[in-house]
């Protein structure tokens, strides 16, 4: 047998084993699940699996067996693979652009505005299902009660210089704009008799289950989360692409053994 049929054969055999606990992962979710986060989860976790296990197979067989239209067939989802993930690599880069926190004076924290970030981030985050799904991740997850845990024995002094995440800077406590007097990092007191230009001081609540979680800060932290996580996929996506193209070219040879050898025995 070729050295591009045994590459091949051994790497698909490897993402086989490795689509095994996905799948499984996926199905024991979906049993499991009883937030919407957890459910929204399970959906994208099986899909890969299946996707995995199905051209793997491809791959596999066609490669060891020298069943050249099988080996087509995952040549065509390879390459398919390789387009997605690059225009996915570039749209991340494009759409994460916009945005980045503002920096407080005297305060450790930054701030964010929703209006920074991309328009077709904002348009994602506005929708009510969208954010529906999304809050009731944010407080299944008890993003703010970890928060509150972690800096209850502040003063307002030292609270003022740490160090927060976006997520707790625009969900767990209000805009800097608001005013507020601190009591602890979830209880503020508002000032009565005022009119907010900011309308995120009048969607603040000091009831763990509201917060913030209707500001337009929480969106916009939340898009500072995502921000952050796509570049850093997009820098993983180069590497894989570049991996992906050698394995197909891989392919391309070990395609072109089946089709000789088939000549050869016609």
């Amino acid at each position: 047998m070729k050295l591009s049929n045994n590459l091949i054969g051994i790497l698909n055999f490897l993402t086989l084993l490795l689509s095994i606990p996905i799948l499984v992962m996926g199905v024991w979710l979906h049993r499991q699940a009883n937030t919407e986060c957890e459910r929204w989860l399970e959906k994208p976790i099986i899909a890969l699996g299946v996707f995995l296990l199905v051209v793997s197979l491809l791959g596999f067989i066609g490669a060891c067996c020298r069943v050249s239209w099988l080996l087509w067939f995952y040549l065509l989802f390879m390459f398919l693979l390789i387009v997605l993930l690059f225009v996915f690599t570039i749209f991340a880069f494009i759409v994460t652009n916009e945005g980045a926190g503002e920096k407080l004076s005297n305060k450790g924290y930054k701030e964010y505005r929703l209006g920074d970030y991309s328009h077709w981030l904002q348009k994602r985050v506005n929708d009510n299902g969208n954010w529906k799904k999304i809050k009731s991740c944010l407080q299944s997850g008890k993003v703010c009660s970890l928060y509150h845990n972690q800096f209850v024995n502040d003063t307002d002094d030292k609270f003022f210089t740490e160090n927060l995440s976006a997520i707790q800077s625009g969900c767990c406590k209000p805009s800097n704009d608001c005013g507020f007097t601190y009591v602890n990092p979830t209880t503020w007191t508002k000032t009565g008799n005022v009119t907010y230009t900011n309308p995120d001081c009048d969607a603040w609540a000091n009831d763990p289950n509201v917060l913030c979680f209707n500001c337009q800060s929480c969106k916009a932290g939340l898009l500072q989360n995502i921000k952050t996580d796509w570049k850093k996929a997009a820098v993983v996506n180069i590497i894989f692409l570049i991996f992906l193209v050698i394995v197909y070219s891989i392919g391309c040879c070990a395609f072109r053994n089946n089709r000789n050898d088939n000549w050869k025995r016609y």
